[in-house]
């Protein structure tokens, strides 16, 4: 198989409108699970401590948090048509990719300072063509133009040449 062909089942495969997630970030991730028959959607609240294959149909986020007292992580396939929907509540400010130091630090030393972002353009990724409004048409007035003479390019050839 040529990679052409692979490129193109992969974008097929893609979300049209993805977050974007980085590293530092706290998120909600909605997921769907499966329970016999039935579908429910379960929301897992964490920091992202990495970002695999941004741009890739396989990309993927590790989300961790600790819950009474033991750290849990999972990983998120943000494609995958079970990932529901990721909403960033918080960015941080974080100067690398993997932030796997935070598995050995617990209390105010795992804590990420801050960073101001606008929440709602963010989580706002709904790809909605909207059609423009459409304007009133007035009347308008045709003016007649008068009509253009044609030349011939024999004849203005003709001109320059006895006016020179």
């Amino acid at each position: 198989m040529s990679f052409s062909i692979l490129k193109q089942i992969g974008d097929a495969q893609k979300k049209k409108a993805v977050v974007d997630v980085r590293s530092g970030d706290t998120v909600k991730v909605t997921q769907k699970i499966k329970e016999g028959e039935k579908f429910r959607l379960q929301t897992f609240e964490g920091v992202v401590i990495r970002v695999d294959r941004k741009e890739s149909h396989t990309a993927r986020i590790v989300v961790r948090k600790v819950t009474s007292g033991v750290g849990v992580e999972k990983s998120y396939l943000i494609h995958s048509p079970l990932v529901e929907k990721i909403e960033i509540t918080k960015r941080s400010k974080v100067r690398r990719n993997n932030l796997s130091y935070l598995r050995n630090r617990s209390g105010k030393s795992a804590r990420l300072a801050g960073r101001d972002f606008d929440r709602v353009a963010v989580n706002n990724v709904e790809v909605v063509e909207e059609a423009a409004p459409v304007e009133e048409v007035k009347e308008v007035e045709v003016v007649e133009e008068a009509p253009v003479e044609e030349v011939k390019p024999e004849e203005t050839a003709a001109e320059e040449k006895t006016e020179a």
